[in-house]
């Protein structure tokens, strides 16, 4: 990606993938894993660290075998997350650890929340919309606007990048950089994720960072895990001369990493453009009303079933 105009500074975003079977084998290991790949990367010049979805829920085997998700909870925000705190709240360094399992201490209730350190605070962010099997958790109410670097950061988890009125809300806050944890087992869930990425990346005008969980585990959550790490940039004039859609072949295990720079100047440039066709720019505020349907696409009314064609 380029970085020739010295007067424009890039923020630097390394997302890594986390393979659930190779991350230690005890619950200090796996924590320093983590914590090692955070500031190796910092240690290298990057701003902002992404590690992927459930990557703490993958502590599921090196538990007691009658372990559920609210003893990985107590595990991870009871007695990992101090220690946590004490190597990765620094000053001007911002890191998504992955998800982990949070117990609201109110009610008990159980939430899939990405971990944050931004600036020397720890930040949450709870996943708003979730698939068939996560029964066990409770869906997140609030969505976040952090500013990291510079740019104005939304942390979007797995399935929250597929659902458009999630972009349809951050439409007009010159959004700069969604960054999406995610974990998929399956080829086509992977797809839905970059596909969708891609697409929120265009209708934002904003960079958006895709990082995957990887590996298998035997873990009720995340068995099998696969995907790709990516960037997506706006298909803007400003972005002419950078690789607007850049990832990795499809990952099935192993530690991969994927740098990247994010032109903060060009990004926000783009925001103020007036004169070129920009989705993020149009303020679309359709009621139920006003969308009109041919009569010829509506439900047709239910056929009448015969004895016959019930046998």
């Amino acid at each position: 990606m380029p970085d020739t105009d010295p007067s424009k500074t890039n923020v630097k975003v390394e997302a890594w993938t986390f393979d659930v079977g190779d991350a230690g084998k005890t619950v200090d290991a796996f924590a320093e894993e983590v914590m090692h790949r955070v500031e190796t990367a910092w240690a290298g010049g990057v701003d902002i660290v992404l590690l992927p979805e459930y990557l703490w829920a993958a502590l599921e085997p090196l538990l007691p075998k009658d372990a559920d998700m609210e003893d990985i909870a107590k595990v991870v925000w009871v007695d990992l997350i101090p220690r946590l705190k004490q190597r990765l709240c620094r000053k001007g360094k911002h890191a998504v650890v992955g998800t982990a399992p949070w117990s609201d201490p109110a009610n008990k209730h159980l939430y899939n929340r990405a971990i944050i350190f931004s600036d020397g605070r720890l930040l949450h962010q709870d996943k708003l919309f979730l698939t068939p099997w996560e029964h066990e958790f409770r869906a997140g109410k609030e969505l976040y606007v952090f500013e990291m670097s510079g740019l104005r950061v939304a942390v979007i988890i797995c399935l929250d990048i597929e659902v458009p009125e999630l972009s349809a809300r951050l439409r007009g806050l010159n959004i700069d950089l969604l960054l999406v944890p995610s974990a998929t087992e399956k080829l086509y869930g992977s797809e839905r994720v970059t596909r969708c990425a891609s697409a929120r990346a265009i209708e934002l005008g904003c960079a958006v960072v895709v990082c995957p969980l990887v590996g298998k585990c035997d873990s009720s959550m995340v068995t099998v895990n696969l995907g790709k790490i990516a960037l997506y940039l706006p298909a803007l004039k400003a972005f002419e001369s950078y690789d607007r859609s850049e990832d990795t072949r499809l990952v099935h295990q192993g530690w991969h990493a994927l740098r990247v720079e994010v032109p903060e100047a060009v990004i926000q440039e783009a925001h103020r453009k007036r004169k070129e066709t920009n989705p993020s720019q149009l303020s679309v505020n359709l009621s139920p009303d006003e969308v009109q349907i041919d009569e010829s696409a509506r439900t047709p009314p239910a056929k009448k079933i015969t004895r016959r064609e019930r046998m």
